[in-house]
């Protein structure tokens, strides 16, 4: 099983991911994860990718791909993975597709989680997590950078036969069920 969990900063990608993986037993990839992981152990990817996050913009395509084929080339992922944070353009999508395809394998479900703006702006300011680019000033600009260039992944896909939107307000619980029906295993 091989899924992405897609939705602008906040919307609860991260959450919903690890509840997806714990329940089916797969791996979840975060890549913002991965990147915070290079930052603290001070690589040259890390500080590259630190400077562009504390501005709010999007790390290059090729730099994430190539994070991306690696991470999936050198493990075992038999019971498959739940991608978080990734594609986020048009051209990674189509680099990620490119790269199932000459692996033989294909994408099994593409989840769209979705909620309000306000909403997504509380929740970034009160999730704790010290980042840098949580205020409410980069929070709007991520926000605006999501909508210019990370929402047009989701009409590449809409049409793919994969594609599941899911209102991503209420409870934690709640939106996982929504995530559950629209899974083709449970």
């Amino acid at each position: 099983m091989r899924i992405i969990i897609f939705g602008p900063p906040g919307a609860g990608k991260g959450t919903q991911a690890k509840m997806v993986a714990e329940h089916f037993g797969i791996v979840h990839l975060s890549t913002g994860k991965m990147f915070r992981e290079a930052i603290n152990e001070g690589t040259e990817l890390g500080k590259l990718v630190k400077s562009i996050i504390d501005e709010g913009h999007l790390v290059p395509d090729q730099a994430v791909v190539d994070m991306v084929e690696e991470t999936i080339s050198n493990n075992n992922y038999s019971k498959g993975y739940i991608l978080d944070g990734f594609p986020r353009t048009v051209d990674q999508a189509v680099a990620f597709d490119n790269l199932l395809e000459r692996r033989g394998e294909s994408l099994d479900m593409f989840i769209s989680l979705h909620a309000p703006d306000e909403e997504l702006i509380q929740r970034l300011l009160s999730r704790g997590e010290g980042r840098s680019d949580d205020t409410e000033e980069k929070i709007k600009t991520r926000l605006e950078v999501y909508k210019k260039d990370t929402a047009p992944v989701m009409e590449y896909y809409k049409h793919s036969g994969i594609y599941w939107a899911v209102d991503g307000t209420g409870s934690v619980d709640e939106i996982f069920q929504r995530i559950l029906s629209a899974l083709p295993v449970r």
